[in-house]
């Protein structure tokens, strides 16, 4: 009797960390599970080590952070352009504090920014940004320890 309270109890268990697993996950925005998310995160994977398409990204992302209406970034446009100083700065060899997988989930939302082609096309009136925002708001939750820690470097006076 008491295998037959243990195999359900544990089954109850798997059952509710199944559905804890299945919960809001971040991944549930269509944006993150799109096409158009998968091959920013492939092409931030050949990017990342390439320092010339690195500094054409920043030069793309750059461009295209400074035409896209703030107001759909929220609270994470400021993030957004922590990302665009970081990525310079890794690229200039001035700050190397990033972990590669950091860096890559970084390079990706900025892939996906440039990316006029990504689920909502940008030219769509009042709603081309807001998945791009969905993506950069995934990405700062993902990588937010190690922007709040390049903040502090970059505001961080040199001694000597």
């Amino acid at each position: 009797m008491k295998d037959v309270k243990t195999k359900s109890a544990s089954k109850t268990k798997a059952r509710s960390t199944r559905k804890n697993i299945e919960g809001p996950s971040p991944y549930s925005k269509p944006a993150l599970r799109s096409e158009a998310f998968a091959r920013a995160l492939t092409d931030a994977k050949s990017c990342v080590d390439d320092r010339e398409s690195l500094q054409t990204l920043f030069n793309e992302a750059a461009r295209k952070a400074a035409a896209v209406p703030k107001d759909s970034f929220k609270e994470y446009w400021p993030y957004l352009q922590t990302m665009l100083r970081l990525v310079r700065a890794h690229h200039r060899g001035e700050y190397d504090q990033v972990t590669h997988d950091s860096l890559l989930w970084i390079v990706a939302a900025l892939n996906y920014l440039v990316d006029p082609f990504d689920l909502i096309p940008d030219k769509t009136p009042f709603l081309g940004f807001i998945d791009d925002a969905a993506v950069v708001e995934f990405v700062v939750d993902r990588t937010r320890q190690t922007l709040d820690d390049f903040m502090t470097w970059e505001t961080t006076p040199l001694s000597g």
